[in-house]
């Protein structure tokens, strides 16, 4: 008879990795009608979602970032367009679905791993526990969703202390929470436990709060800010200046 597998031991459960197409932009789900991602099919390195873009928002307080990490794979379109837009840095993404990395690379234009890109298929509490990650990052941007795409399911204080432990002393990290659901209070208070200053973005149209989380409270010299979101509009096409009047508006509101 052979002995019973712990539930530590199992493997993950996963739900199945489903695709949808609409007016040439392709779409992610775990099975459900909930967006993972979003790709535009004719730009496959462009950030297609608002909230993705928002996700970037951390453009706006550093220029050379030398390691950018991604937890959550989705669409890969925040890795695709780092890896593009950073050629000097490190790009890592953790992802804890094979089928998914899998989807990534064969449908949404992920390129293989190479001396800068690493695709990582591990589960990133333990990305974010792992010593020798500490220090080590730049930017950290955590978008961790399952099927029903409502809650982050890591989102514990000590999780957030883990990542914000991997940033170095002027590092930032981007999160993206539901500003309508239960979680939302929890995962603000939690992020307040690890970092030393956070700013949540105004919520966009999908129900989407970024969260902008410095390791070290920042500077807000917004006359050399508008003119950082300026160069970054016309080198990318996001939206930095919207990023910025939201950050003014939102310290400004106290």
């Amino acid at each position: 008879m052979k002995p019973a597998t712990s539930k530590k031991n199992r493997a993950p459960k996963f739900e199945p990795v489903t695709l949808s197409e609409q007016e040439g932009v392709r779409y992610l789900h775990f099975g459900t009608e909930w967006v993972q991602g979003a790709m535009r099919v004719r730009r496959p390195y462009w950030i297609e979602l608002e909230y993705t873009q928002q996700m970037m928002a951390w453009m706006l307080f550093m220029e050379q970032p030398q390691h950018i990490a991604q937890l959550g794979l989705g669409t890969a379109a925040l890795t695709k367009f780092c890896y593009r837009e950073y050629p000097e840095a490190q790009i890592t993404a953790v992802e804890l679905n094979p089928h998914v990395i899998e989807v990534c690379r064969t449908m949404f234009r992920l390129p293989a791993n190479d001396e800068r890109l690493h695709v990582i298929q591990q589960d990133a509490d333990l990305f974010v526990n792992d010593p020798a990650n500490r220090h080590t990052l730049d930017v950290l941007q955590i978008d961790l969703y399952d099927a029903s795409a409502r809650g982050p399911v890591l989102d514990t204080p000590e999780f957030y202390r883990a990542c914000a432990q991997c940033l170095n002393s002027k590092g930032i990290a981007t999160i993206n929470l539901f500003g309508d659901h239960p979680s939302f209070k929890k995962n603000i208070a939690a992020i307040h436990t690890a970092f030393d200053h956070v700013l949540a973005l105004p919520e966009v149209h999908q129900g989407n709060v970024v969260v902008i989380c410095f390791k070290s409270a920042p500077i807000f010299d917004f006359a050399n800010l508008y003119q950082r979101a300026t160069t970054i509009r016309v080198s990318t096409k996001l939206p930095a200046l919207a990023w910025l009047n939201d950050i003014k508006t939102v310290l400004e509101a106290g």
